[in-house]
């Protein structure tokens, strides 16, 4: 073969080659990198498993606290002791007439299990003290009351006291109880102006409601409460103002201390009182004084006032005009009952307002006490327990009706 051929072929040969090297030497690079592909893939892999099992343990760790949380939350409800006493809140109807009902028929129990979510807002206890229209409520009632919820209170064994009740003598259930109690655990006392079995029952809500209040923590310190129609009223100043519509307690001279609604929660008005508020001890002999309310009206004269002290009266209560004021026969009356010893306090049928020192009347002379904004129920209230407690100088006894502010 001619040089020029020769050369020719070999450069072919030389040009193949060099050609199989480089497809080689491509095949090898491409494996190398296939391979390193391959390596990140399983390394990105790994990675990927890896990220996915951390957050399946911290989701499940997330959920187990979340179910440990739920479950000290329901391990962890305030504890709420129920006391009942009766009244219209544990009424039936009755077929005397349209509206009719009997107090007092409805157990604690069924009280308790008939208001839907209760469960969620406390864990329940409850029991029955007694089974009355609060028309009937009396001193056992009330000193049954005042021990047990102490008990309950010093031994620990609720965080708050609910008590049910009538609502004819709710204010002075709240009164007595709220001079009588220590600490500072809530004490709610509610009731209803509908029998349990009306179809628009009122009981539920404000039972559910005074529950609520009862659990909550801003409740300590404000002493017993009433709380119905989404309203908290102190015991000091709480009153019934309609013989029959829902919306009938109020504090005419103070305004509520607090409102509840399902949007809002609770609202108090203000902060907890600072003073330590003054409480008697129950007395001894399982009863308070004899203390009658004699009410003023045009034309009075004497009769009630003697037959008050001819029933053994230990204090008297009037129910004045006004400014606490009466006629000339009736002050007569009280001035000479005051010079035997029995205890004068001068308190207003009118519904708002305060009774006044020396105003209209001469209280130093006569040795008068006046209520201050007092009702006379509650005046009446307050009269007892002081007596009981061995107050009687008229000095001394005005200075503990004006520390009840």
């Amino acid at each position: 073969m001619p040089l020029p051929l020769l050369a020719e072929e070999l450069s072919k040969e030389q040009k193949r080659g060099l050609r199989k090297r480089e497809i080689n030497s491509m095949r090898k690079h491409t494996a190398r990198s296939a391979s390193r592909r391959q390596s990140s893939i399983s390394m990105l892999s790994i990675a990927v498993i890896t990220l996915a099992l951390w957050s399946c343990v911290i989701n499940t760790a997330a959920q187990a606290a979340e179910a440990g949380k739920d479950v000290g939350t329901a391990t962890n409800l305030p504890r709420i002791l129920v006391l009942a006493t009766g009244g219209t809140i544990a009424g039936q109807a009755d077929p005397r007439a349209s509206g009719a009902y009997k107090s007092g028929q409805i157990t604690a129990e069924q009280l308790v299990q008939s208001v839907p979510g209760l469960d969620k807002l406390a864990s329940l206890s409850a029991e029955q003290i007694s089974s009355i229209g609060s028309q009937d409520m009396n001193d056992k009632v009330w000193f049954a009351l005042a021990r047990r919820i102490q008990q309950a209170v010093d031994k620990n064994e609720a965080d708050g006291v609910v008590v049910t009740h009538g609502t004819d003598t709710l204010e002075e259930t709240a009164f007595f109880l709220d001079n009588v109690l220590h600490g500072d655990k809530p004490v709610v006392i509610v009731g209803s102006m509908r029998p349990a079995t009306a179809v628009s029952a009122d009981g539920p809500g404000n039972l559910y409601e005074a529950v609520q209040v009862a659990a909550d923590p801003r409740s300590r310190g404000r002493g017993v409460m009433a709380v119905l129609n989404d309203k908290i009223e102190g015991a000091r100043s709480v009153t019934k103002t309609n013989t029959t519509s829902i919306e009938t307690f109020n504090s005419p001279n103070g305004g509520p201390i607090g409102y509840v609604d399902t949007a809002g929660g609770i609202r108090f008005m203000a902060q907890v009182p600072g003073l330590k508020r003054m409480t008697y001890e129950l007395p001894t002999n399982e009863q308070l004084p004899r203390v009658e309310i004699v009410y003023s009206h045009a034309n009075m004269d004497a009769v009630p006032i003697e037959d008050a002290i001819s029933h053994g009266a230990k204090g008297i209560v009037l129910a004045g005009v006004g400014d606490g004021n009466t006629s000339k026969q009736a002050l007569d009356a009280l001035e000479m009952a005051a010079k035997k010893g029995i205890i004068v306090v001068r308190s207003t049928r009118v519904r708002s307002g305060f009774v006044t020192r020396n105003v209209e009347v001469d209280d130093d002379k006569n040795g008068f006490v006046v209520s201050e904004d007092l009702s006379p129920q509650k005046a009446r209230v307050l009269t007892q327990l002081l007596i009981a407690s061995g107050v009687t100088a008229p000095a001394e006894l005005q200075r503990a009706f004006t520390a009840t502010w």
